[in-house]
């Protein structure tokens, strides 16, 4: 069974101590304390010149909420635009409309922006009440990825759910579990969801990570 752990960066530090750990990709983000926005184009650049993993851009004008005015969607497409053209893996967004549903026009208006990049759906999807209905829009709308706890607190406490989301994809996206995994926990969870990406934030430590690669190889 192979596992792949993403982690969650912030900076070339955190970055380069992820890849230590053994990341085999990684999420770069502003703000990560408040669920992380969207860097500068020159943390982007310094961060790819750094590394030899995947690197995706996360795309978030602000913390908060997840429904966008018509000028935060604008900028947001602005910024899928700087990290296709700087060379990203990828970007990770997620788009809610007032009844906390995926907003399907906007989303498939930044899928578009993204092009050939693969879009990553973050915990947005967590908010959203049917999710296994989500998943449907999401890959109907050709997003590659979602990164979902399940909607609970944590990853291993949704997994259930998460188990639920991976047989509805059907191999149409990739679920990828993310809330609370730890190494203590990762094994677990891979087991009972049945995922085959997981997600954590690294915080500079390459042993968090590696704690975590070392839990689901095999």
């Amino acid at each position: 069974m192979t596992v792949l752990v993403e982690a969650a960066v912030e900076s070339l530090d955190d970055a380069l101590a992820a890849m230590e750990g053994g990341a085999g990709r990684l999420e770069l983000c502003a703000h990560l304390a408040i669920g992380g926005t969207t860097p500068t184009a020159s943390r982007v650049e310094s961060l790819l010149a750094a590394v030899d993993v995947p690197l995706l851009v996360m795309i978030r004008p602000r913390g908060g909420g997840f429904v966008y005015t018509e000028t935060e969607l604008t900028r947001m497409c602005e910024d899928v635009a700087m990290a296709r053209a700087l060379g990203a893996a990828g970007v990770v967004l997620g788009v809610l409309d007032e009844a906390n549903r995926v907003d399907v026009d906007r989303t498939a208006a930044l899928v578009t922006a993204a092009r050939e990049l693969p879009v990553t759906f973050h915990r947005a999807i967590d908010q959203v009440a049917d999710r296994l209905e989500a998943i449907d829009s999401l890959a109907s709308l050709g997003v590659a990825r979602v990164l979902s706890s399940g909607g609970a607190e944590t990853a291993i406490e949704g997994a259930d759910a998460l188990r639920a989301m991976t047989e509805r994809a059907a191999g149409r996206l990739t679920i990828v579990a993310g809330g609370g995994v730890r190494g203590h926990n990762a094994r677990t969870l891979v087991e009972r969801s049945g995922v085959r990406e997981v997600h954590a934030r690294c915080g500079g430590d390459p042993a968090r990570i590696r704690g975590i690669v070392e839990a689901v190889a095999g």
